[in-house]
């Protein structure tokens, strides 16, 4: 595509790398047969193709942004697009830098920046989140049904029963010195993250059992809190490098004592760890810290599936299992089939799932700041889960996992399925 960039673009880092982006795309529209929001909406201007003109025409000093945010906003930068791209376009990359030169250019009126920075605080503040969710739960036990407000709905039921507990060896420890009989052991970080770990704090503790029985032990280091995805989600990339960085610090110390890799759990967290390159690319002092621990950082289905043994039984019995993969597992990580191998190894028998490449509308914050399209996506992903009546549904990531769970069916992570 051929692309002029605006003087105030031209020159620097965010519009070549940009321009380069945006010279790929031939605009053969392949995209918009896998987008979701243009297969619902059926608007080009909410396609991928659309878009992807929309940035271009604001990089160019043409339009000035304020008409294509709405649009933009309804992205749920599933990426599928980028499966489906015969010319390798990196969508994702270009929407970074166009919405963050929109942000410097165009920002937001108080009121949205306000609502959006108060739900990143709120889903990130772990005391506070937790503290909340409380609060929900109990107003949603009291509440009558007649009188309950529908957001009511959003707050998840409590998991029954007591939960698994760490393995031996106190996942949450920080010590790097050994087993104590002077045998050294294979250690690997866990990222145990913001809503996760209030509200499905089993994955990290079933991770940790599973490969226990691997020979490696998992643990959390203290003090490392949210990946930075949330805010840059919604406030922007100044909030979300911040947690980043403090994410990065927290890590840092144990991969040089000798952590081999830090494991992500959910699959929406992978993949902004994984961009931690990017979006240190202009930091000094933190590019190379990104560049470590980004390398370092693994999808939990890439670790099981190299280290479980050949003759590993799990206790928990074989089910039928609908397997709902993320697009930040299959389009965001380019991982796919990983984890419906490794439950067939476990004696699961998988359902098929149409249309098993589209969002489920959750999205980070997507679901609550476009509640309508979301919850359409959810009521088409959960039709496609439940055809063949599976005993159980699972997933890869807490946002799915939250969001396609319903009141007395709850979503399991795929983990759980292999303890």
């Amino acid at each position: 595509m051929q692309t002029v960039l605006s003087a105030e673009f031209r020159d620097t880092a965010r519009g070549r790398a940009a321009e380069s982006i945006l010279r790929q795309c031939v605009h053969c529209g392949f995209c918009n047969a896998t987008c979701p929001t243009y297969e619902l909406l059926g608007d080009e201007l909410d396609g991928p193709r659309g878009r992807i003109y929309q940035m271009k025409q604001f990089l160019e000093g043409a339009a000035d942004g304020i008409a294509m945010r709405p649009h933009l906003d309804r992205c749920l930068l599933c990426r599928n697009c980028e499966s489906t791209c015969p010319s390798g376009v990196e969508y994702g990359r270009l929407f970074d830098l166009t919405q963050a030169a929109l942000a410097e250019k165009r920002p937001r009126g108080s009121v949205d920046r306000l609502r959006r920075r108060l739900l990143a605080r709120l889903l990130t503040g772990r005391r506070s989140f937790r503290a909340l969710l409380q609060l929900g739960r109990l107003a949603k036990r009291l509440a009558p049904r007649w009188f309950a407000p529908r957001w009511l709905e959003k707050v998840p039921d409590a998991r029954p029963g007591p939960g698994l507990a760490w393995p031996p060896g106190d996942g949450h420890s920080h010590s790097d010195s050994g087993d104590g009989d002077g045998r050294a052991r294979r250690r690997m970080l866990a990222l145990g993250g913001c809503v996760q770990s209030a509200l499905a704090a089993d994955t990290n503790r079933a991770a940790a059992q599973v490969l226990a029985r691997c020979g490696i032990e998992l643990f959390e280091a203290p003090g490392a809190g949210c990946c930075g995805g949330v805010a840059l989600h919604t406030c922007g990339a100044a909030e979300g490098r911040a947690a980043a960085r403090r994410l990065i610090d927290a890590w840092l110390p144990h991969l040089q004592r000798g952590a081999e890799a830090v494991v992500i759990t959910a699959s929406g967290c992978g993949v902004t760890v994984k961009d931690y390159p990017h979006l240190f690319a202009d930091d000094p002092d933190y590019r190379d810290k990104a560049q470590r621990v980004s390398e370092r950082a693994i999808d939990l289905c890439e670790v099981i599936a190299r280290e479980l043994p050949a003759d590993y039984a799990p206790a928990t019995p074989p089910q039928r299992v609908a397997f709902h993969a993320p697009c930040t597992l299959q389009h965001g990580l380019q991982i796919r089939g990983v984890v419906e191998s490794l439950l067939a190894r476990a004696g699961h028998s998988l359902c098929q799932v149409r249309d098993a490449h589209l969002c489920c509308g959750s999205a980070g914050t997507y679901s609550i700041l476009q509640p309508r399209i979301a919850a359409q996506l959810r009521q088409n992903k959960r039709a496609a889960l439940t055809a063949e009546a599976p005993q159980v549904v699972c997933t890869a990531n807490i946002g799915c996992q939250m969001h396609l769970s319903a009141p007395g069916r709850p979503l399991a992570h795929w983990i759980e399925l292999l303890v």
